[in-house]
């Protein structure tokens, strides 16, 4: 048997169990390297589960003027976290007409934000669509993988009445 170098220091034994919790954990950070910060809060379900509701505050690339708020709800113990997701855009600061400008005004809009939900190519995006006719940010949240035979979004959407972007835009009624 062999005998501790400093009397007193022992060393505990690893069990089974805590290295198979350990590797979830870091194959779970593995799997969300890279998606940044933004954490606001973040509220157990309860007790007795593994899960909670994470909320984020992500700001739009091209318009720092809007941040949206998305919440998901974070399975601690799991590979993938669910589908379901929540979203609430909101002006932030002044949108400018040059940042709406630079936007893609395509009907699909553009990607201002992506997280990755699972090691198994699930992932939450946030595309931004520009509404011309009236002048309005549409922010669509998703996932792009089928969950319970459905593709999970929501929908928020920022006026830019009031904004220099509004009344810079053309009348076009």
């Amino acid at each position: 048997m062999n005998k501790p170098s400093h009397p007193g220091l022992a060393v505990p034994a690893v069990r089974l169990p805590c290295i198979r919790l350990l590797s979830v954990c870091l194959l779970g950070a593995l799997g969300l390297a890279g998606c940044g910060g933004g954490d606001v809060a973040k509220v157990s379900l309860g007790l007795f589960t593994t899960k909670d509701v994470v909320i984020d505050a992500r700001q739009d690339p091209k318009i720092p003027g809007v941040t949206c708020y998305i919440s998901r709800i974070e399975a601690d113990l799991s590979l993938a976290d669910p589908s379901d997701m929540s979203i609430a855009c909101r002006q932030t600061g002044p949108i400018t007409a040059a940042e709406v400008a630079s936007i893609d005004k395509s009907k699909g809009g553009e990607v201002v934000y992506k997280e990755s939900l699972s090691i198994l190519f699930k992932n939450l995006k946030v595309r931004r669509i520009y509404d011309a006719e009236h002048q309005t940010l549409l922010y669509l949240s998703y996932s792009t993988k089928e969950s319970s035979g459905s593709h999970k979004h929501a929908l928020s959407a920022v006026p830019l009445y009031g904004t220099q972007a509004w009344l810079a835009a053309p009348v076009t009624h």
